[in-house]
């Protein structure tokens, strides 16, 4: 498996919300680790998570939490495993407001620029930086131009 397998391709967006929850979280545990690393325990992170079913992983508690972080099958990072947690909440809550995330984000990005669109989207959810979001974008199939680092 490839570096960027698990990505789409550009123009090529992901038909379900949970795609779009597990890109973000993908992306999210990958800063400041090898990427062969998050590859590699990838299978285990869609297992703890419920293979990123957002309505089951917006219930997990503390005691999920603390079950994560016993689990050495994944990055025991507590900050990051709180974020998914937290940002599965904000996927329920856009896509209450607006049918699903996937039209949300369609609809910001024929509404707002792309700069614009990075900036709601590092406000509404956790752990969401300016490199991260960037990644994110790229990886559910948005044409964004490269960086450099």
């Amino acid at each position: 498996m490839g570096q960027y397998d698990w990505a789409c391709k550009e123009g090529e967006f992901p038909t379900k919300d949970s795609k779009y929850f597990e890109n973000m979280t993908r992306v999210i545990f990958q800063a400041g680790l090898n990427w062969k690393v998050i590859t590699m325990k990838w299978p285990d992170f869609k297992e703890v998570f419920a293979d990123f079913n957002i309505d089951k992983v917006a219930t997990y508690d503390d005691a999920d939490v603390a079950r994560l972080m016993e689990n050495k099958a994944i990055i025991r990072n507590e900050a990051k495993i709180k974020a998914t947690i937290l940002n599965a909440q904000v996927f329920q809550d856009i896509a209450t407001a607006h049918g699903s995330f996937q039209t949300y984000l369609k609809d910001l990005l024929a509404n707002q620029d792309l700069n614009r669109t990075m900036k709601i989207l590092q406000k509404q959810f956790n752990r969401l930086g300016k490199t991260s979001v960037h990644i994110y974008l790229w990886s559910v199939g948005v044409k964004v131009p490269h960086r450099e680092h």
